[in-house]
């Protein structure tokens, strides 16, 4: 099996990444979080992308992450807003990159089954599908800054 044909990343991974742009969906038009959730799970999770299969995302996973992140929106905020420098607020961020903050900071509050090393690890991943330059390094630093006042 080539790498190509392989599927890439597990099922919590892939729920990650697909959380994020479904955030970032969810925001940048301005849509309710049911549609883009059912929108994902049955056209988008588990597809064929770019010619690389990619693995089936847990759609239980995936779910909780979109609608915790809503729901807590205000908390998740208020917290990312803390760790960033003067001068800097979450609106200065790029939408991609503050999808995956807040989707990170709502599993380090509210996931305390999922390791904190884990969860930063991931959103960094995620980031770098989106980003070459120094935001994972960004989103790295925030998340580590709120699991250190939170956990």
């Amino acid at each position: 099996m080539s790498d190509h044909s392989k599927p890439k990343g597990g099922a919590r991974s892939s729920a990650r990444l697909a959380a994020v742009q479904a955030l970032y969906q969810i925001e940048a038009n301005n849509q309710k979080s049911v549609v883009v959730i059912q929108e994902f799970i049955d056209h988008r999770l588990g597809q064929n992308i770019d010619d690389c299969q990619f693995a089936n995302a847990d759609t239980d996973f995936f779910t909780d992450i979109v609608t915790g992140t809503e729901k807590r929106s205000d908390e998740i905020d208020k917290l990312i807003g803390d760790t960033l420098s003067d001068g800097w607020s979450l609106s200065r961020i790029e939408s991609v990159a503050r999808a995956a903050l807040r989707a990170g900071t709502y599993e380090i509050i509210a996931r305390p089954d999922v390791p904190t090393k884990v969860i930063i690890n991931e959103y960094v991943d995620v980031t770098k599908a989106f980003f070459d330059d120094s935001t994972p390094g960004f989103v790295n630093g925030v998340l580590d800054r709120i699991v250190k006042s939170n956990r």
